[in-house]
């Protein structure tokens, strides 16, 4: 898989994945066990997408966020 998430936009997907994760948590606790769900299920999605670096989502849209420094690096070598 090639990497199409990188930059601010992993940044992004990890705090959301993080708070999502948290939220579900607290939903649960509350008794809402389908928000909890849904809340859970969705931000470990974020996080896959933040730890791997890559979105299938991106790759059928053709986004790729990867910084171009990252890119200008691997010409230079």
């Amino acid at each position: 898989m090639k990497r199409n998430v990188g930059g601010l936009d992993r940044i992004v997907r990890g705090v959301l994945g993080i708070w999502l994760v948290v939220v579900g948590v607290a939903a649960y606790s509350e008794g809402k066990r389908e928000r909890a769900a849904i809340a859970v299920i969705a931000g470990l999605g974020l996080l896959q997408n933040a730890l791997t670096c890559f979105c299938g989502g991106n790759l059928l849209l053709g986004i790729d966020t990867t910084s171009e420094e990252s890119r200008s690096i691997e010409y230079r070598r």
